[in-house]
């Protein structure tokens, strides 16, 4: 990189999900979930007067999708075969995928063996003129970032 060459971070608006490699268009919002180790504290009765961190299990956050609400029942459908079934036959990967400026993209997020724990329609009003929002929370077992 030449010395004085400004490289700006990229920003958020821009961005693609797929579910199973199929690219569902029209998502408002996408979580991409965070990841924590819990640290355990363990002290020896030969150890100095302070305890020692231990690495614990690794936790991962929901993921959360908004999208305007049309006439695909395929996120609907999703949720309605992990209520009838469970999750074992629902689980599928997903992919969260940022674009820069120049529709290239730039960051992507792989999650595995996800599936939806809530689906929310959003409420009716007569004195409103919003666009009804689906929102689905989905649970998963890792996160990686691949680019």
């Amino acid at each position: 990189m030449a010395t004085g060459q400004r490289i700006d971070p990229y920003r958020n608006f821009k961005f693609r999900v797929e579910i199973d490699g199929i690219q569902i268009a029209g998502f408002a919002d996408a979580t991409i979930p965070d990841s924590s180790t819990a640290a355990i504290e363990y002290r020896e009765g030969t150890d100095a007067p302070h305890q020692k961190k231990l690495s614990g299990l690794v936790t991962y956050g929901n993921i959360t999708l908004k999208k305007g609400l049309t006439d695909s029942m395929d996120l609907y459908n999703w949720r309605k075969t992990v209520e009838q079934t469970g999750a074992g036959k629902a689980r599928k990967n997903i992919s969260l995928i940022l674009i820069d400026e120049e529709g290239q993209d730039k960051a992507r997020w792989d999650i595995v063996e996800a599936w939806p724990i809530k689906y929310d329609p959003s409420d009716f009003s007569a004195k409103g003129a919003e666009v009804v929002i689906e929102t689905l929370e989905i649970v998963h077992e890792g996160v990686t970032r691949v680019k």
